[in-house]
């Protein structure tokens, strides 16, 4: 089975050798990567890696637009899709967490029933009061986020998508799948939440905008969930929002997005059954020519700026709103407000 992995990516270089190499574990068996705009040895980590045929490296086409989009555009004309069994669309910073069989991506789709697609719901990980980058894996050091079944009081969730090779498919979103909806297709379409259950006619049919990328979450995770770790370490996201959204432009990161998603009421360790594999494929890849000492410099690179960002008077008055931003995310905290709890 080839399972191609597409992403987008912006000064991750510290973080993709454990990106990658969970991937691998799980039984992604190809990368598809475009960048744009690093500074911070990003593109040069992803060369030597293409250089040892680990991953496929391109420049991203966008022209000040919507990077991704651009990106998924282009995608579609390359071997690496093409040749794929299942397309899987995602962040450097999202990783597949699987929980049934042998917790790899073969075992999802066989608990699933083999559809033609799979629609992961998101669970964010919370920052849960790290300050500090550290070059450890991030699945290891973050285990605290929000209730699985309600984030930010929403009851449904975002998702990512894999996509296998018979999905009727008008276009890849960031999110999911893309058919035309009143087509002779959309009628046998199977297509799965992470509990094999058939996902809900409005988010199939995208009749309802507001949720063409999220459905509810409830029992959605029973085989599988989408661990997203968008905070990382407080440093971490100064330089993330210094850095800007790598999909599209003029969208910030500010204390309202980490609010909504350093919600820490949930522990939730499970994806450290994989770590003995991941520890042992970022070291087959940091041995691979070149490769560690570019991973090193990248580490480098974010320290240096996150330690720049902080002598900056705008950065330093951010990360003091993190540190004093209420732990409760900001729907929680006017219901509590409005019930008298506050």
């Amino acid at each position: 089975m080839r399972v191609t992995a597409v992403t987008c990516v912006k000064n991750e270089g510290p973080f993709l050798l454990e990106w990658i190499a969970f991937n691998r574990v799980i039984g992604v068996t190809d990368h598809l990567f475009y960048s744009n705009d690093c500074t911070d040895g990003t593109d040069a980590l992803l060369d030597a890696l293409a250089a040892a045929e680990v991953v496929e490296h391109r420049a991203n086409p966008a022209k000040g637009r919507h990077y991704q989009m651009e990106a998924l555009k282009d995608a579609r004309r390359r071997r690496l899709v093409k040749t794929a069994d299942w397309v899987w669309i995602a962040d450097v910073d999202e990783f597949l967490n699987i929980h049934v069989g042998d917790h790899t991506i073969p075992a999802l789709i066989a608990a699933c029933g083999d559809p033609q697609a799979i629609s992961v719901p998101f669970q964010f990980f919370a920052n849960a009061g790290v300050e500090a980058f550290k070059d450890r894996p991030i699945i290891e050091q973050f285990t605290w986020s929000h209730n699985p079944d309600l984030w930010c009081g929403e009851t449904a969730i975002e998702v990512k998508s894999l996509v296998r090779k018979e999905f009727p498919l008008a276009y890849y979103g960031a999110h999911r799948p893309f058919h035309d909806p009143e087509g002779p297709a959309d009628k046998g379409l199977a297509w799965t939440d992470a509990a094999g259950r058939q996902v809900p006619r409005p988010f199939r049919r995208h009749a309802n905008k507001r949720r063409i990328r999220a459905l509810p979450a409830k029992g959605a995770r029973a085989f599988a969930t989408l661990n997203h770790y968008a905070l990382r370490s407080a440093e971490s996201y100064l330089v993330k929002t210094d850095r800007g959204d790598v999909n599209r432009e003029n969208r910030t990161f500010d204390v309202t997005y980490w609010r909504e998603r350093n919600d820490a009421a949930w522990q939730d360790a499970s994806i450290h059954r994989y770590l003995p594999a991941l520890t042992a494929e970022i070291d087959r890849l940091k041995a691979l020519p070149g490769v560690a000492a570019l991973h090193d410099a990248a580490v480098a690179a974010h320290r240096a700026r996150a330690a720049a960002l902080i002598s900056d008077p705008h950065y330093r008055a951010l990360l003091g709103a993190l540190r004093a931003a209420p732990r409760l995310p900001p729907t929680e905290a006017a219901l509590r407000a409005e019930l008298g709890l506050a």
